[in-house]
């Protein structure tokens, strides 16, 4: 079989990439040497792609389910045009203290709304339609999550769910997250109210798409 993802590719991928703004590298920095997880947040080939999406759909508003530091929101918000809004959702204080100080310094902090707590007890009071929602919190409610965003995104619209192929434990799954996350890429392959592609960026992203 022949290796599609040699080690290093997805340097290079990034290399050949328009980089993030400079806020980005900002927090980066800090998620790496104030938190204890910093690999929950999404990379800058990732932040890329994400901020892509937003303007190959003309998306204005958007729903986000685990924060973290903000790297991605930061990234959303940077694409979505002016009167755009992100609504994003964490439960973490300190890693959402950590955003709000670089939502702060940002120019699209007025695009920024977030909410602390329990998503799924968020959720109950986010009105939608959501133009994508994009889903990156606890594995094994993503299940949860995902009917949740079905009810939100409006039709034709996107429900992005990262770290579907879970460093490939997917193919074995052994533990709760991995099996949830298994579980749910194979409900969504089976859903007839979407289509989906399942993409091996990063640490697999779902892209599901509202019909």
């Amino acid at each position: 079989m022949i290796e599609l993802r040699p080690l290093g590719i997805e340097d290079y991928a990034e290399r050949h990439s328009k980089p993030l703004s400079d806020i980005h590298s900002k927090v980066w920095l800090e998620t790496f040497t104030k938190t204890r997880s910093p690999g929950m947040m999404v990379g800058a080939l990732e932040g890329a792609f994400l901020k892509m999406l937003v303007r190959m759909t003309g998306a204005r508003r958007i729903l986000e389910i685990g924060m973290f530091t903000g790297y991605s929101t930061l990234a959303w918000a940077e694409a979505l045009p002016k009167g755009g809004h992100i609504v994003s959702c964490d439960i973490n204080p300190e890693t959402t203290e950590i955003a709000r100080h670089y939502f702060a310094q940002s120019a699209h902090a007025d695009k920024i709304e977030v909410k602390l707590g329990p998503a799924l007890f968020s959720l109950k009071f986010i009105p939608g339609p959501f133009d994508i929602c994009f889903i990156d919190a606890d594995k094994e409610s993503y299940g949860d999550y995902y009917d949740a965003c079905m009810e939100l995104v409006r039709s034709k619209g996107l429900i992005v769910l990262d770290n579907m192929l879970r460093s490939g434990r997917v193919l074995d799954p052994k533990d709760p997250g991995s099996q949830a996350i298994d579980a749910l890429n194979k409900r969504i392959r089976h859903d007839p109210r979407v289509d989906n592609v399942l993409l091996p960026l990063r640490d697999g992203i779902m892209l599901v798409y509202k019909l």
